[in-house]
């Protein structure tokens, strides 16, 4: 399909540069394939689905992996992408040409990496030299990695230590938050546990790829980056027991669905999983995991719009799209929700 499709204005001025606040007073966007569009708040979400419905979150934990250092006289910009071993990270390298195979790159703080490799695709191979755990270093070194649209319009603070991890935040290694479940709190867990909503977690962890642009004219010439993600036996059998009495599974976020269909048979039957996944969900795909997806408000022409219209059918997206900035929704990783369950009630 022609990336062109999924393109939309968007008035700069609902990009949200802070979370709501609190986390769930967020507004939230609710739809199904067809009918009406239905404004709620995030804090409404146990009145909007079913006992017996499973929401599936992702425990990933982001890392301070925005590094900024010295080769010679070049500065150099490094965003840690992927996690290759216990020394070793993928990085998306800001002045690049400055910078070759073999050169060694001061952070600052007593944190080196050698430049060991350059990938095909213009990443670098960075290897964390001395005996300390690479976690340690970045603490001392790095900062949170907060997109683009944020970064280019305020610093990174210390709210933002905060602010961009999620309450299910357990497992370290994503370079990007599972935005869709920022909006979770305790009170909102409490008022889903009493509404017999499920939750489950699995983990992935999400890589600096999230934010790059679709710089191909077609989407089946773009190459998506690959993410490490686990899901556990004992979550994919009490997930496939939920589906089995009748419940739906609910995605929190795309991160969550992208695996949870990684890891889901032609027969419907979702396994335990640990690896890479590279899916790239565009319209035309049959979902087979997943019965509804909780998301924010996405980039135009961006990997995760595409997904969605996969799910909701493109024609209806720009519908949905269309009314969220009609109503001046916030949109992106600080903005507000939208709970989308393409068949049919909603509750």
């Amino acid at each position: 399909m022609k990336v062109d499709l999924f393109d939309f204005e968007l008035p700069q001025e609902l990009i949200a540069l802070r979370p709501a606040s609190p986390r769930d007073s967020a507004r939230m966007l609710v739809a199904g394939a067809a009918g009406a569009i239905v404004d709620r708040s995030v804090i409404d979400l146990p009145q909007c689905l079913r006992a017996g419905d499973v929401l599936v979150f992702n425990d990933t934990k982001v890392i301070p992996a925005q590094l900024t250092g010295i080769r010679g006289e070049a500065t150099i910009g490094a965003t840690l992408h992927k996690r290759i071993d216990l020394r070793r990270w993928q990085a998306f390298i800001r002045n690049a040409k400055r910078l070759k195979p073999g050169d060694r790159v001061d952070f600052g703080h007593d944190v080196t990496a050698i430049a060991e490799e350059r990938l095909r695709d213009g990443s670098f191979v960075l290897l964390f030299e001395g005996e300390e755990p690479v976690e340690v270093l970045l603490q001392r070194a790095g900062t949170m990695p907060l997109p683009p649209y944020i970064a280019g319009k305020r610093p990174t603070d210390e709210r933002d230590h905060e602010d961009y991890q999620t309450v299910f935040a357990r497992e370290e290694g994503a370079v990007a938050a599972p935005t869709a479940a920022l909006h979770f709190t305790p009170r909102l867990v409490d008022a889903l546990d009493a509404a017999g909503v499920g939750r489950e977690t699995l983990t992935l962890h999400v890589g600096a790829g999230t934010f790059l642009p679709v710089k191909a004219e077609d989407t089946e010439d773009h190459q998506m980056h690959s993410e490490w993600g686990r899901i556990e036996p004992d979550v994919a059998h009490r997930l496939n027991s939920a589906r089995a009495a009748g419940g739906r599974v609910i995605a929190v976020g795309t991160t969550s669905l992208r695996l949870l269909e990684s890891a889901t048979g032609e027969d419907g039957i979702i396994r335990p999983f640990a690896g890479d996944t590279d899916i790239f969900i565009t319209p035309g795909y049959r979902f087979r995991a997943v019965d509804g997806l909780m998301t924010n408000f996405h980039l135009p022409k961006s990997t995760l719009i595409m997904l969605v219209s996969a799910l909701m059918g493109r024609e209806r997206v720009m519908e949905i799209y269309a009314h969220a900035i009609a109503r001046e929704y916030r949109f992106y990783s600080y903005g507000d929700s939208s709970l989308l369950i393409p068949g049919g009630a909603l509750t």
